[in-house]
């Protein structure tokens, strides 16, 4: 029993298998999508972030700060390491309680409301710490983001009686695998792809619940240089397909060349909001990354 414990902490037969010559897996069969969301632009903004303020205790990470995303923009959120950047995320997914103020998506309020309740409005995120099943394959973990779009309840997923919604599902995991450029990883376990691999695989998982608004915590982390251009691209024709995104990023070569306008924060507060080339030159904004401006 000990031998086990130390040897086959995962049971037997995962070891057994490591054993046995590997099958090809088959492909993933083909079958009508999900319903999707209407993307048109229309006239409001998708978000708008109103006074938001959080306080842990005595420490305000989030002081008052207001900006918005326009429908089909790319809007970047950055800043110094403790800026509060991944805070205002949490906010607006519901992971944190809003102190003060309020969040609105799409002209609704959603600042008391559960980070469920606020995915299935369509908002889909990944985090900064990948969050992966790493003993599921690639394949199970981006259908757990059609679940969403689902609805088969527990009694007939118990009775079998969701197989073709389940083929519904898995095709559609499937076809945002294609979409980013993963099809040889498909059936591999998401543990045991490199980091920057993993950040993909988030983000094909937040593309099948398919949401209205996509918050990206350090997607380009950990990417080489070919990879982030092929997130840039990504990310380029997921805006021309009309999704919004809010990215939060620190490589600033990327950011640069990917945002329509940028928001920069410091200590939770908005330091400066415009157009990347502006914000390239703001004195403030130079200060806040270099210490100073000479």
């Amino acid at each position: 029993m000990v031998l086990l414990l130390q040897r086959a902490r995962e049971g037997v037969w995962p070891w057994l298998e490591r054993l046995l010559p590997k099958r090809a897996s088959p492909p993933v069969p083909d079958a009508a999508p999900l319903p999707v969301r209407h993307k048109a632009a229309g006239q409001g903004a998708r978000l708008e972030v109103d006074a938001a303020r959080k306080q842990f205790g005595g420490l305000v990470a989030v002081n008052d700060l207001s900006f918005e995303i326009r429908p089909g923009e790319i809007l970047g959120l950055i800043g110094p390491n403790g800026a509060g950047k991944t805070t205002m995320f949490n906010l607006i997914s519901g992971a944190l309680r809003l102190t003060a103020g309020d969040v609105r998506f799409c002209g609704a309020s959603i600042g008391g409301r559960q980070p469920y309740e606020i995915a299935r409005l369509g908002i889909g995120r990944t985090f900064q710490h990948v969050k992966l099943i790493g003993s599921m394959s690639v394949l199970d973990n981006v259908a757990l983001g059609a679940y969403l779009r689902s609805e088969a309840g527990v009694l007939r997923a118990a009775l079998k009686l969701d197989r073709a919604e389940e083929a519904r599902i898995k095709a559609e995991a499937a076809r945002q695998i294609a979409r980013c450029r993963l099809d040889a990883h498909t059936f591999d376990a998401a543990g045991s792809l490199a980091l920057g691999r993993q950040r993909i695989v988030e983000i094909a998982r937040a593309l099948a619940a398919d949401p209205l608004l996509l918050l990206l915590d350090e997607p380009a982390a950990g990417l080489r240089y070919l990879e982030k251009q092929e997130l840039a691209a990504l990310l380029r024709s997921l805006r021309a397909d009309g999704m919004t995104i809010l990215l939060v990023e620190h490589d600033m070569d990327f950011v640069m060349g990917l945002t329509d306008r940028l928001v920069v924060m410091d200590f939770g507060e908005k330091l400066a909001e415009g157009l990347p080339a502006e914000i390239q030159k703001n004195p403030v904004v130079l200060e806040a990354y270099l210490g100073g401006v000479t």
